[in-house]
């Protein structure tokens, strides 16, 4: 700053000290590598903190598709428990299992004293099963098929259709056990 030919005087002195006089002694160099490196490092640093909340934003994605996927799977569900709760569908699982409605019930009061009327449940008759009758088979399958050397045939065809091959063919299954029938009943034992 001070270009004069003499030495300075009083103030300007004082201020002749604090500044340097001449080129600077400090080099630049540093100073601007250090500069470059905290924005290049901020930077970098910003480039992760991106990365990273985006892929939070992906995980938090995830997370609310599965969370709406348990949402449906317990609505299902509930719905489920509502139809499976529901008087009708109690009502016929009730009778599958051979309960029956209950009469009418009765109360005890405080002292003891029987408060209506009980009845006992009746079971109601079950409907009656449908009786299996056997079908005649048609009366072409009764008839054998003769044929005309009377020694066999050579063809695919054969001449009986019995388990043995001897015999008529069972065109009928044998008739299930009737419910009337009397059951055998278990000796004690003596």
């Amino acid at each position: 700053m001070s270009t004069a030919k003499g030495p300075l005087k009083g103030r300007a002195a004082r201020l002749g000290r604090l500044m340097p006089s001449g080129p600077s002694s400090a080099a630049r160099t540093p100073f601007v590598l250090l500069v470059f490196v905290l924005l290049g490092g901020g930077l970098i640093a910003l480039l992760l903190l991106n990365s990273a909340l985006n892929q939070g934003s992906f995980k938090l994605r995830e997370l609310k598709d599965r969370t709406t996927e348990l949402t449906d799977e317990e609505q299902a569900l509930q719905r489920d428990v509502d139809d499976y709760a529901a008087p009708d569908a109690l009502e016929r699982r009730a009778r599958e299992l051979g309960m029956v409605p209950g009469g009418s019930p009765a109360f005890l009061g405080p002292d003891g004293k029987v408060l209506g009327d009980p009845s006992v449940a009746v079971a109601p008759k079950p409907p009656p099963t449908p009786k299996a009758t056997p079908k005649s088979p048609p009366a072409d399958a009764q008839r054998p098929t003769a044929h005309p050397t009377g020694t066999g045939s050579t063809g695919s065809t054969p001449t009986s259709a019995g388990p043995t091959g001897t015999g008529p063919a069972r065109t009928a299954p044998a008739p299930p056990p009737s419910a009337t029938a009397p059951a055998s009943t278990p000796t004690s034992g003596r």
